[in-house]
């Protein structure tokens, strides 16, 4: 891949498979990863689900590709939406892809456009399979783009007593520490500590679809220095790279 603010990509959305209230979101979090210079939508836009994208296609520059239901009750987007993504790959025309669905049907067009060594990007909610998440080399669930830097402290009702109670500790999370822990010894090799950024790149090898916003953080090192009763962190003298070293 070309350095990341010269990486191309190819946004590709199901429209009958994603909610138009989330596009903001997805752009900007789509445009970190590069320039998106193919925008496309697919959808039968002759019936009522679509209506809610219409007002948003001119505003981001996104055109709607148009595409009959032939049977009924059988969805035809997603067909046409591979047949284009295979169109662009073999024009060569960008380095990247994005499918924003989470239908598995795109599974075997993420494991393809990997195999031509194109990086792959799925948007899709949590309900998404673990097979389209594993097929794609990041995958971001939509319900974390709604998700606030900040905690919100729930409203409390008239006339109810507030209950005092301790947030969970994140080192309390099983997964969650068999996760960091596999990751650390990845990227650790023969040392005792690794580099958060090395901890970070094996976790996504691990779990393409690990955010840490999906645990109340808006990023790696802000969950990391959560775990600070099983994690030691230290910022070497030189630079700016941060260690991690597992306490026991």
């Amino acid at each position: 891949m070309k350095k990341i603010n010269d990486t191309t990509i190819a946004l590709l959305i199901d429209g009958d498979n994603a909610a138009p209230k989330r596009l903001a979101a997805i752009l900007e979090e789509v445009s970190k990863q590069g320039t998106i210079t193919i925008r496309r939508i697919y959808g039968d836009w002759t019936t009522t689900g679509m209506s809610g994208w219409k007002d948003l296609l001119n505003a981001n520059a996104i055109q709607p590709v148009q595409q009959f239901a032939y049977t009924k009750g059988k969805n035809s987007t997603d067909s046409a939406l591979i047949i284009d993504a295979m169109d662009i790959l073999h024009g060569q025309l960008v380095d990247a892809f994005c499918i924003v669905s989470s239908d598995s049907d795109y599974t075997r067009l993420a494991t393809r456009l990997r195999e031509s060594g194109l990086f792959v990007m799925g948007v899709g909610e949590k309900k998404t399979p673990d097979a389209f998440v594993k097929a794609c080399e990041r995958f971001i669930y939509v319900e974390n783009l709604d998700v606030q830097d900040e905690p919100r402290t729930p409203e409390r009702r008239p006339g109810t007593a507030r209950k005092a109670s301790a947030p969970a500790s994140l080192s309390a999370n099983a997964a969650l520490m068999r996760k960091l822990r596999k990751a650390f010894n990845i990227a650790k090799g023969e040392e005792e500590t690794a580099s958060l950024s090395r901890i970070g790149q094996a976790l996504r090898r691990l779990d393409p679809g690990f955010d840490p916003r999906s645990y109340g953080h808006a990023s790696l090192s802000s969950l990391v220095n959560a775990l600070h009763d099983r994690l030691e962190i230290t910022r070497e003298e030189k630079g700016n790279t941060v260690m991690v070293r597992f306490l026991g």
